[in-house]
């Protein structure tokens, strides 16, 4: 089984050539690419797995993720 987890981008970067991000998930910052999601911006939430950002998520959606983890939170 995979998960995969919300967190919100605070910047994007370019790694020669491809488009990384700093995103926080909870205090915890990761860079993430952005190669499967071009049209995340800094504040928006992606789901990651692995690494990879899997799509752009709305908050709501982010809060029913972080509810279902049981994680309290900035969502």
């Amino acid at each position: 089984m995979c998960l995969a987890v919300p967190g919100r981008i605070l910047e994007c970067l370019d790694r020669d050539g491809l488009r990384f991000a700093k995103v926080d998930f909870g205090g915890v910052r990761k860079e993430v690419c952005l190669e499967t999601s071009p049209e995340a911006a800094p504040g928006d939430w992606v789901l990651v797995h692995v690494g990879f950002a899997l799509r752009v998520l709305d908050e709501a959606a982010a809060r029913e993720i972080h509810a279902a983890f049981g994680v309290a939170g900035d969502a």
